[in-house]
């Protein structure tokens, strides 16, 4: 590398790293939102509103977790379209929300899948065991999955100014 190389390769990684906080920081944005929503109507399914009768779902947790989770689905997907990733759009619109939803359901099946072990391989079924297991260690790891997902397979356009080696990833200046 020669010294006149060194300052471009320097301001590539800082606006690199700066795109990437920035799309981390919406993204659990659109998440924290989309969160509330899928853990709210996850409850409500099963555990009914307070004070009132059990949800219409208290005998089927798996799928009204599979509920919630599609209605947040979409929601997530026009956050993160129009928001998060809106400089990276490329794909026709039912190409990209069709991966999005493809990807979704991996991270579906990573919550179910958590939610599954802690009720029927753990027998631990209180609402908190639930949550903790559902919308706890199977939003991490399934929003970890997500994220990295996203920027990989569904909003992968390229970014502003690449096409002209002037943006953010160029090469050699």
């Amino acid at each position: 590398m020669t010294p006149s190389t060194a300052p471009g390769l320097v301001a590539r990684a800082r606006a690199t790293y700066q795109l990437l906080v920035a799309e981390l920081a919406k993204f659990g944005t659109v998440g924290a939102v989309v969160f509330v929503l899928d853990t709210v109507l996850y409850n409500v399914l099963v555990f009914g509103v307070p004070g009132l009768a059990e949800g219409p779902m208290a005998g089927s947790p798996l799928w009204a977790k599979a509920v919630a989770t599609s209605v947040a689905t979409v929601c997530s997907w026009v956050g993160n379209r129009w928001w998060t990733f809106r400089h990276r759009r490329s794909e026709p619109v039912a190409h990209e929300f069709a991966l999005f939803v493809v990807l979704n359901a991996v991270g579906l099946l990573i919550a179910v899948g958590c939610l599954g072990v802690s009720r029927y391989v753990l027998g631990l079924d209180s609402q908190l065991a639930d949550n903790v297991s559902g919308n706890g260690i199977g939003l991490v790891l399934g929003t970890t999955f997500r994220f990295w997902a996203y920027r990989t397979f569904v909003f992968r356009g390229a970014l502003p100014g690449e096409e002209t080696g002037q943006g953010v990833f160029a090469r050699g200046r």
